[in-house]
């Protein structure tokens, strides 16, 4: 099973999307947060602490990190994404203010 930031970075790896064209739907998509809530006092931080890592979700920037890792997209991919990502979040996080 694939999530749209797969088959994008597919398409980009296959050449029918430009990394232009990927970075700009990423700017345009909903992303998904993957982060627990942070720790608010010492023992919410030790209990964090003892837990194992959340598993990556589907359709999120997990997708991302993980086709770099697999060596999907280049550094400089990488980093361009990174930032259309950063973007998307950025504008949600202000229309909530």
């Amino acid at each position: 099973m694939t999530s749209e930031v797969d088959d994008l970075i597919a398409a980009l790896r296959d050449g029918s999307l430009t990394l232009e064209e990927v970075a700009q739907r990423f700017r345009e998509r909903s992303w998904p947060r993957t982060a627990p809530p942070r720790p608010t006092n010492y023992l919410e931080l030790a209990e964090a602490a003892m837990q194992d890592p959340p598993p990556n979700v589907p359709g999120s920037f997990d997708d991302v990190v993980a086709a770099y890792d697999r060596g999907e997209i280049t550094h400089a991919q990488y980093r361009t994404l990174v930032e259309a990502v950063a973007d998307a979040i950025g504008r949600k996080d202000q229309r909530k203010t």
